[in-house]
This record gives C-alpha cells, sequence and structure tokens, in this order.
C-alpha cells in the first residue's frame, strides 16, 4: 500500500504488481544480483543545524549496494545531491563492487511535482542523462524506451551538469515565487494590488504567469532545502557570491508566513489571545499530504503561540499535521472549524475550500473576516456576501 497520498499511484501500484514485473526486497544481496541498471532514489534533507543537504542516505544506499555488484551495471543517482557527490561516489563504487571498474555511474535527476508525481514520471517535459560513457547513455535510453517513444526531449550531459540542472531549476521557481512576493511587499506600502500587477506580468511572454502567483509562499520537502544546500555548496566551492541572492529569496518567503499572522491581528484590533481561528489546510500544497516545512502549520502554530484559539482542517494532511502539532485543534471540514470562528484563515488552496459558499460559510461563522493566504478566492464574491475579506498585497 502507498504510504503517503499521491493522486494516481495506488491505480498505477496495482496494475503494476499484477502485471507480475514488479516486486519489492528489503535485500541488498539480491538487488545486486538481479539489476543492471540500480536507481537510487533516497532523501537528502537538510543537516540539523546547517544548510547543507545530509548525503547521508545516498551514502548508506551507494555503498551498500556496491558491495553486492559482481557484473558490468550501471548506478544512477536520482536524489538531488551538492556538485560533485556523483564523482566522489563514483569512486566509491569502484573501490567497494567486486566488479570494479566494470560498475559506472550515472546521475538523472527527478523533476517530480507532488500531486502530479504519476504524470510527470510518465510524461515528463524533458530528461537528463548525466553520465560518463556512451555505454551509461545506451543503459539509460534502454531503462526509459517508452519514455522516449513519446518523443520526450534528452539533454546528455556530464555528472556535474545533471547534478546542477535540479538545484538550478528549483532555485529559478523560488526566486519566481519570492518576486511576486516582495512586489506584493511593495503593493502593501503603496496601496497597489499585486493580484493584478502578476496578472499584468504574465500577459509578457519573457515572463509568463506560472509560478507568478502571490501568497504564503513555498514549502514542502524541495525547493526550501533545495535552495539552502545549493548555498551552501556555492560557498565550499567558493562561489557563494554568485547565489548570495537566494539568502534574499529564502527571506522573503519566510516573511510572507509571519506577514499573515500580522493581517489576522490586524483583523481582529491587534490582540490574538482567545481569538478563535478556523485554519483551512495544514499541507504544503493542494493533492498532497506532505507537511514538511509547510506554510500552512507554520501559520497555524504561530498563531497558536500568540494565544489564538485554532482549529484545522485539511482533506488528507490530518493525521500528519496531528502527529507533528498536537498543540492545535482539529475538526472534521471546513464547515465544523469555522463554527463560531472570529476569523477564517485560507491556507493551502485545496479546490473544496476555494469552492466554499461564502454565503453558507457566514452563517456558521461568529464573524465574516477571512485571509486569503493563497489568492484562491474570488474577493469581490467573498465581500458582496458580506465578508471583510484580506489577502497578502491587496487593499
Amino acid at each position: 500500500e502507498v504510504p503517503f497520498f499521491e493522486p494516481g499511484l495506488p491505480e498505477l501500484l496495482s496494475k503494476a504488481l499484477e502485471s507480475g514485473r514488479l516486486r519489492f526486497t528489503t535485500s541488498y544481496a539480491e538487488a545486486g544480483e538481479f539489476g543492471e541498471v540500480h536507481f537510487v532514489c533516497v532523501g537528502t534533507p537538510q543537516r540539523p543545524g546547517s544548510y547543507a543537504a545530509d548525503i547521508q542516505y545516498v551514502d548508506a544506499a551507494v555503498s551498500e549496494l556496491a558491495q553486492h555488484l559482481r557484473s558490468k551495471s550501471l548506478v544512477v543517482g536520482k536524489s538531488t545531491v551538492p556538485i560533485g557527490t556523483a564523482a566522489r561516489l563514483t569512486g566509491m563504487v569502484r573501490r567497494l563492487a567486486p566488479a570494479g571498474e566494470e560498475v559506472e555511474l550515472a546521475w538523472n535527476p527527478e523533476f517530480l511535482r507532488e500531486g502530479f508525481a504519476v504524470d510527470d514520471t510518465l510524461r515528463p517535459d524533458r530528461l537528463v542523462f548525466g553520465v560518463a560513457s556512451p555505454w551509461a547513455e545506451e543503459r539509460l535510453r534502454a531503462a526509459f524506451a517508452p519514455v522516449l517513444a513519446q518523443g520526450t526531449p534528452v539533454v546528455v550531459t556530464d555528472l556535474a551538469t545533471a547534478e546542477l540542472v535540479k538545484v538550478a531549476a528549483n532555485s529559478f521557481l523560488a526566486t519566481k515565487i519570492s518576486y511576486i512576493n516582495a512586489m506584493a511587499e511593495v503593493c502593501e506600502g503603496t496601496g497597489a494590488d499585486v493580484h493584478d500587477l502578476a496578472a499584468a506580468l504574465a500577459y509578457d511572454d519573457r515572463i509568463g504567469g506560472r509560478f507568478l502567483k502571490p501568497g504564503l509562499g513555498f514549502g514542502g520537502g524541495c525547493l526550501p532545502k533545495d535552495i539552502r544546500a545549493f548555498m551552501h555548496r556555492a560557498e565550499e566551492l567558493g562561489v557563494g557570491q554568485a547565489v548570495s541572492f537566494l539568502r534574499e529569496v529564502d527571506g522573503i518567503n519566510k516573511r510572507r508566513r509571519a506577514r499573515t499572522v500580522d493581517l489576522v491581528r490586524e483583523l481582529v484590533g491587534g490582540d490574538l489571545v482567545g481569538v478563535r481561528v478556523a485554519a483551512l489546510g495544514a499541507a504544503f500544497k493542494p493533492n498532497s499530504d506532505d507537511i514538511r516545512d509547510a506554510p500552512a502549520l507554520d501559520v497555524a502554530s504561530t498563531l497558536h503561540e500568540e494565544g489564538a484559539v485554532v482549529r484545522v482542517f485539511d482533506p488528507v494532511a490530518m493525521e500528519n499535521a496531528r502527529r507533528v502539532h498536537p498543540e492545535l485543534a482539529y475538526g472534521e471540514g471546513a464547515l465544523d472549524v469555522a463554527r463560531d470562528a472570529d476569523v477564517v484563515v485560507l491556507l493551502t488552496e485545496w479546490a473544496e475550500f476555494r469552492e466554499i459558499d461564502p454565503v453558507a460559510l457566514a452563517t456558521v461563522v461568529a464573524h465574516p473576516r477571512i485571509v486569503d493566504g493563497r489568492h484562491a478566492l474570488d474577493a469581490a464574491r467573498w465581500r458582496a456576501a458580506g465578508w471583510e475579506y484580506r489577502a497578502l498585497g491587496r487593499p
């Protein structure tokens, strides 16, 4: 059974198991004997007390596997790692593997979006093959043959560039998100409307509208830790100044959470003690139960710490949220947590929250006040229904 929420994955898993061509093992010896191509897909979380990536799990997986590689084979990293990891692992693998120089290492970064991972796997917008030989490229092309048959573009490059692609892509996306949120800060100081500003910018083909959405900012297990690890590695390599702007990207993103709390405080007159808050959302994004570095729970927890009475509801992330934040109260649905609330805060833009009827919700709250942390609601519609509506960067 899939132990996390990802649309379409349980069905795909069942189909693959029924085909007889997918099985699982916890034995490195069995995997080493069986495989010609070995994908290493373990996590690289942020190291405690540091911006650096913790690559102990990658090292452990590769070193354990290498000891059982007795014939020519390819080890392929998919994890997001600091530049230079692949070169170091190549030496480790050849030192530990009985097959020695017959074992090669390649890097094939993943670009999956949580909530769309199945589609991104079967129909990716590109594949990146970081290889050290034509044989390694041929093995990867064989492994991805059905995907390549669809005409998926392939970038064949060296190991270091393949490692860099993922962190460079995530850094660009984080910069674009933080850019429009920086403009939201300007709008808050000038009375301008960041929603209209983003709409106008999106018509410029050089800029485009994707990820140009103001709000609470990014979270999850990738963008925040990846840009921090990139900064750390760049400093180690002596090129830290080139990516120093990412510190401000990270800072802007963090400030959006504090500013959302400020909006709630302003709506209720300046004092959060005893204020009843309905928090809609816990996951870092819709269509996921991932709460790692979730802006939603960060805001809910801060409100709680400042004396508010917070009740949270999320369609799929409740169990994870309860485990990490047992101090918060939880409800059975949006209407449930909104009952007698002094203010409602939209923190994760699930479809069911975007489609809430403001007239119906107004019948259960104590005061019709809402903070739209994701710019997901129609402000005019909510104001017409009698709500006091606030959003980051909007008058």
